[in-house]
């Protein structure tokens, strides 16, 4: 297997829609709960390849030319909520209608778009930055989520970041074992305890 990391680049869209899908369920498929598959992208994917202050990289395998993971985010989260309030979730309210939604992910994220949270201060107090990352399940276990991790911090930093934080979905387990493993922590202040963050000077390569 030969596995690259690249920067993400928007014709990376529609793989990058689908590998959020493929793992939007708590690290696996969210296929039987949409109607809208594109949905779980929309929030969570596509817009850091879109909006600015955003970064991206992803993992395309050379064998196949396929992107088969991605690490995502923004070098200032308040910057890019303020964005996406007035230009990115409105559009996609108005065309995801709640009252057209019947299955259980689509109910949840069409009325997410109407009601999009914000960070706490905690976490941009700790860092302005945060990410996102994916990987199909195939393609997991393999070193090459830390080598995604590795590529982060060597872009924040040279953006003269100090550190970048995650939110993580606390029915998955396995991947608050994964960053904790690479030396992230929770974050403290943070309102709940499923937001873990890393000083990148702590990160070892």
């Amino acid at each position: 297997m030969s596995v690259i990391i690249r920067q993400a680049l928007e014709q990376d869209e529609p793989s990058l829609s689908k590998i959020c899908l493929l793992t939007a369920d708590a690290g696996n498929s969210a296929e039987h709960l949409h109607d809208y598959p594109e949905l779980p992208g929309l929030v969570y994917a596509i817009p850091y390849i879109k909006l600015p202050t955003t970064w991206g990289f992803v993992l395309e395998d050379q064998t196949t030319n396929k992107v088969v993971g991605y690490i995502l985010g923004t070098k200032d989260t308040r910057t890019y909520e303020s964005y996406a309030t007035e230009h990115w979730w409105p559009p996609l309210a108005l065309k995801y209608a709640p009252d057209a939604a019947s299955k259980p992910g689509d109910v949840y994220y069409t009325n997410l778009l109407r009601n999009m949270y914000t960070v706490s201060e905690a976490n941009v107090q700790f860092s302005p930055a945060h990410l996102h990352i994916d990987i199909l399940p195939e393609y997991q276990r393999k070193g090459l989520g830390r080598k995604l991790i590795g590529r982060a911090v060597e872009y924040l930093r040279g953006e003269g970041l100090e550190g970048v934080w995650v939110g993580l979905d606390p029915r998955n387990l396995a991947v608050r074992v994964f960053y904790e493993k690479l030396g992230f922590k929770q974050i403290d202040g943070a309102p709940d305890v499923h937001q873990l963050g890393l000083r990148l000077a702590d990160w070892e390569s």
